[in-house]
């Protein structure tokens, strides 16, 4: 059974096809359309995905409304007789509780990101679990706390304890521009001490992001009482990455399809 996963961003929609419905599942195929050319997914990239690794189930997440959705749901019409199921954020799933003040307005891409770091942080840490901060870099940046609890059998469970969303860099950029006299989008460098404009916006941003995640860091480390498990991901974590000036952060390539993958496992959709 072949599993069809999506993640629909702000800008992007992004796709992967696994062997199976399960964690550690073999990639069959994946890509990208930005949103304005989604209409172009039947006919195009999925028209070439050969029919022994055609998807027999589809799972997914989005942060737009309705009217994004139903345009992804057509594309899966016309291409595969799927039914497609979109994760929302709960009060709790797949090992992970919710402790937003109302858990279903919690984006449902910051959820399965979490879901994802949990799992990936309790392959390493099972016997003493940790908590750990979440970051994600793409239009927005958000960075996310999770704890450690007892579920109600005795094991462990994370916790969503809070969570910032900050602006990306690009949004950051086009404000000035927009708010400031003379100020243009730089294509500039990150510096420690810019001596012009267009590196000192770059910086200026960089190190704001940086700045949120340093911070966060520290109130789980007040809070838990140890030192976080740090996960960066997103399509421009690669970029941020280097200038956090923390050796113990750890790139992940998408959390969001490995939350996705243990979503389908919890939710049994294999069986």
């Amino acid at each position: 059974m072949t599993l069809l996963a999506i993640d629909v961003g702000n800008t992007r929609l992004k796709w992967a096809i696994y062997s199976q419905a399960q964690p550690g599942a073999k990639l069959l195929a994946s890509g990208a359309e930005f949103l304005e050319n989604i209409e172009s997914l039947a006919e195009g990239a999925w028209a070439a995905i050969p029919a022994q690794d055609a998807p027999s189930k589809m799972i997914g997440c989005i942060v737009a409304g309705d009217a994004l959705r139903q345009r992804v749901q057509e594309q899966i019409f016309e291409r595969w007789d799927l039914n497609p199921q979109w994760v929302l954020s709960s009060p709790q799933e797949a090992g992970l509780v919710n402790g937003y003040d109302f858990p279903m307005r919690l984006g449902a891409d910051r959820w399965v990101a979490m879901i994802g770091a949990w799992h990936r942080m309790m392959a390493t840490h099972s016997a003493a679990p940790k908590p750990m901060v979440v970051v994600m870099v793409g239009t927005a940046v958000t960075v996310e706390a999770i704890g450690v609890q007892l579920a109600p059998d005795g094991t462990s469970q994370g916790k969503f304890l809070g969570g910032f969303i900050l602006p990306g860099h690009g949004i950051m950029l086009k404000a000035l521009e927009s708010g400031t006299a003379g100020l243009h989008v730089p294509t500039g460098d990150v510096k420690e001490f810019p001596t012009n404009t267009s590196d000192a916006l770059t910086s200026g941003g960089t190190y704001a992001i940086a700045g949120a995640v340093r911070r966060m860091r520290h109130h789980v480390q007040n809070r838990c009482g140890q030192d976080p498990v740090l996960y960066m991901t997103g399509g421009a974590g690669w970029k941020m990455h280097p200038w956090l000036g923390l050796e113990d952060v750890e790139l992940v390539d998408n959390l969001i399809f490995d939350g996705l993958l243990e979503v389908a496992k919890f939710r049994g959709i294999s069986d």
